[in-house]
Parts: structure tokens; sequence; C-alpha cells
């Protein structure tokens, strides 16, 4: 990754960190556990703060970072993990942030909901 792409991952991730260290706002470990709960919840449609187009866009960065096929192959480029490493960040951030956002809702809350935001 180039510095200012790499500043600015670093920066999302603070943010990200930072909004867990928040008075009322759930902490690392609730959002980490309350991921699988939040995934199965998503995909019966009992939770709508987590789109099924965020959800896709989820399941083919997993298959893009597993696959033997790359953009940028790893084996012929020293930097080829970077875009692997790119996806797998921003799928964190999604996850890390939109756990948030479910344990909110969990709590009785409703869900964070921006139209046309990928990220819930």
């Amino acid at each position: 990754m180039d510095r200012k792409r790499s500043d600015a991952a670093a920066g999302q991730a603070w943010n990200i960190y930072s909004e867990t260290l928040q008075a009322d706002a759930p902490r690392m470990g609730e959002r980490v556990r309350a991921v699988p709960r939040m995934l199965k919840a998503a995909m019966r449609g009992d939770y709508k703060g987590l789109s099924y187009k965020t959800l896709g866009l989820m399941a083919v960065g997993l298959v893009y970072i597993l696959s033997p096929l790359d953009v940028v192959p790893d084996v012929l480029v020293p930097l080829g993990l970077a875009d692997d490493t790119g996806v797998a960040l921003w799928m964190a951030a999604v996850l890390v942030r939109s756990a948030g956002d479910y344990v909110r809702w969990e709590r009785g809350g409703r869900p964070k909901v921006v139209v046309g935001d990928i990220a819930g």
C-alpha cells in the first residue's frame, strides 16, 4: 500500500478503536463476540443494520483473499499481499463497526442505517 492509503487505513482503524472507548459504546471484545450473532441475525432478516449487499461484498472479499488467483500476484510481486491486506482491513473495519451497531440494537436501540452505505 502506498503511504497515503496506509495513513488512511491507520486513521480508520484509530477511529473505530476510539469509538470502542466511549462511555456507552460496546467494547472491542463484546463486538468480536457479537459478530457471529450479527451475521446470523442479518442472514435471517431479523437485523436490518447489515445489508445483503454488504454481506455479499464481504463474501466476495473472503473468496478473493482465499483464492490463489489475484489481481496482483502474491508470488510475482513482493507487494502482492497488499491487495489482500487491504480487503482484509476493509472487512475487519466493517465487521467491528457493524458489530458495535448490532450490540446497541440488541440493547434496545435501533441500528444506524445509512442509505447507500455498504458498511451497514
